[in-house]
């Protein structure tokens, strides 16, 4: 399946004939670039790796995207849109606890992470992490998103917590912190070029780190 984008605005020019200026696909664009910052990350994607894999013209970039940087920042958009459907949609399902949830989220990472259809990992995982002193606005934006999707996790184990499915003792941004740093080392383990049944194991290995309650846990050693 090809990722969903954010829908924008078509009948834009990418060559002239007759007088008459061509159109391109806005989506299709914005998709192929995506992919290419996706698998090469934004400084190992040139100018021209961009307009050759877009199919558009050098003036027709800049009239419809701007710049390199706000290029990047919309295919980030485009990809967060499309990831955060099945990442939400898993994380904040009402009808399993919130370990299930958990359960769940690793594995389709692990099938996500390893599809045949589009780059290896996650675009989001693997972005900005060496980045030089005049790039240091891209690093934090991605820095911010993966933050955001931490903030996600924690904000349902303490919902588990509230609801009695998560024992009341957990320390939720811990928790959160830990899953957070298993989905992204999945990431790397992918684009390194590890199985999707290896992603799967390793998922169920983080989720022996589950808090057990502690007072199920002392009424076992009393009986």
């Amino acid at each position: 399946m090809t990722p969903k984008i954010i829908r924008g605005k078509k009948s834009k020019e990418s060559k002239r004939g007759r007088g008459r200026p061509a159109v391109f696909d806005h989506d299709v664009a914005l998709r192929e670039a995506m992919n290419l910052f996706w698998e090469r990350g934004y400084e190992g994607t040139s100018f021209d790796d961009l307009i050759a894999a877009m199919g558009i013209s050098a003036s027709s970039f800049y009239n419809s995207f701007g710049s390199k940087e706000a290029l990047y920042c919309e295919a980030t958009r485009s990809y967060l849109e499309w990831a955060g459907q099945w990442f939400f949609a898993i994380l904040n399902d009402p009808s399993i606890d919130t370990r299930t949830a958990f359960a769940h989220l690793f594995e389709a990472t692990a099938e996500e992470f390893t599809r045949g259809d589009h780059p290896l990992g996650c675009m989001i995982s693997l972005a900005g992490t060496h980045c030089p002193p005049g790039m240091t606005n891209i690093r934090d934006m991605m820095a911010e998103h993966r933050a955001f999707s931490e903030s996600a996790m924690a904000e349902r184990i303490h919902k588990g917590i509230a609801r009695g499915d998560v024992p009341q003792d957990t320390d939720a941004k811990m928790l959160a912190a830990y899953y957070s740093a298993v989905a992204r080392g999945l990431a790397v383990q992918a684009r390194d070029g590890a199985s999707r049944k290896t992603l799967v194991e390793i998922g169920r290995l983080a989720m022996r780190a589950w808090p057990a309650d502690s007072r199920a846990t002392r009424k076992d050693r009393i009986g």
